[in-house]
């Protein structure tokens, strides 16, 4: 499993931020015998593109947690679905205003907004607006749930190969900062090898921006325990905290007794995981550019 964005709100490649990088949500997990998987299509959904095959054999499946800008804004740039006979279907939540997921995206992707359209891509895009609740994808076992956030936006719980990782990257803590938390997160979450969660708000942050839809580290962390889970990867850092920022929170968080590792995710990084116990992360500065 490899983060290649791990940035909310906006992309922000700068050289204060190089180690843990500037890209938009996106994951890639690479199972043994299924075609990849994919959490969220931001910015750092391209340089997942530059490791795939060019030829038009590229297939993949994707999981969508909303049409925010920063989960979206990558698909135009995913060169491996510019060749004819590739082919990605994406999963994401049914649009509230009535439109299906691919059309959305066609509003999304048009002039004067974007010169390219989603059918000007010449690789075959399946856009699937599924409901809450499990589904049967290339074999593996695949839950969606609603999470407290701005607009409709699902969490999503990935089995396959005998592991189980939790995809969270936005999640509303509750506006008086307690710690209260929808059934629903904690079904995503329950066992999980490798929880990715929304971590973007220090405490005093938090409390100036309450309603904005976001969460801080311990209320992260609380998920994560009650929720039994193996390994925490505290995700969708904030544009304005630097790699400076980020490593005070990996060391104060790594000292801390939880139960259970904690990681802060950097663009780069890789897990490996293996049936029941989620493996290390790679402590090497991020093999991946951050964006311009």
């Amino acid at each position: 499993m490899t983060f290649y964005g791990v940035r909310g709100s906006t992309p922000c490649g700068c050289d204060s931020n190089r180690r843990y990088g500037g890209n938009t949500s996106c994951v890639a997990v690479e199972a043994t015998g299924h075609a990849p998987f994919l959490f969220d299509m931001g910015t750092g959904l391209r340089f997942f593109g530059e490791t795939q095959p060019m030829d038009g054999s590229f297939r993949a499946n994707l999981f969508l947690s909303h049409l925010h800008w920063d989960h979206v804004q990558g698909l135009p740039f995913f060169v491996p679905v510019l060749k004819p006979g590739a082919a990605m279907t994406i999963y994401g939540p049914q649009p509230e205003d009535g439109r299906t997921l691919r059309e959305t995206f066609d509003g999304l992707m048009s002039p004067p907004y974007f010169p390219v359209t989603v059918a000007d891509l010449p690789g075959d895009l399946r856009f699937e607006g599924v409901e809450e609740g499990w589904l049967d994808v290339d074999g593996a076992r695949v839950l969606a749930r609603a999470v407290p956030h701005t607009g409709l936006t699902y969490g999503w719980r990935l089995e396959v190969n005998g592991m189980v990782i939790a995809y969270i990257p936005d999640h509303q803590q509750p506006q008086d900062g307690g710690f209260g938390i929808a059934p629903g997160v904690l079904e995503l979450v329950s066992g999980a090898d490798l929880l990715i969660h929304d971590a973007q708000y220090t405490p005093e942050e938090f409390q100036r921006k309450s309603t904005w839809g976001h969460c801080t580290p311990a209320y992260a962390l609380e998920i994560a325990r009650q929720g039994g889970v193996r390994t925490l990867a505290l995700f969708h850092h904030d544009p304005a905290h630097d790699d400076e920022f980020l490593d005070e929170l990996a060391a104060r968080e790594s000292k801390r007794n939880h139960g259970l590792e904690v990681i802060v995710a950097a663009e780069g990084m890789r897990l490996q995981l293996r049936a029941g116990a989620a493996g290390g992360a790679s402590a090497r500065p991020a093999a991946i550019a951050p964006s311009a």
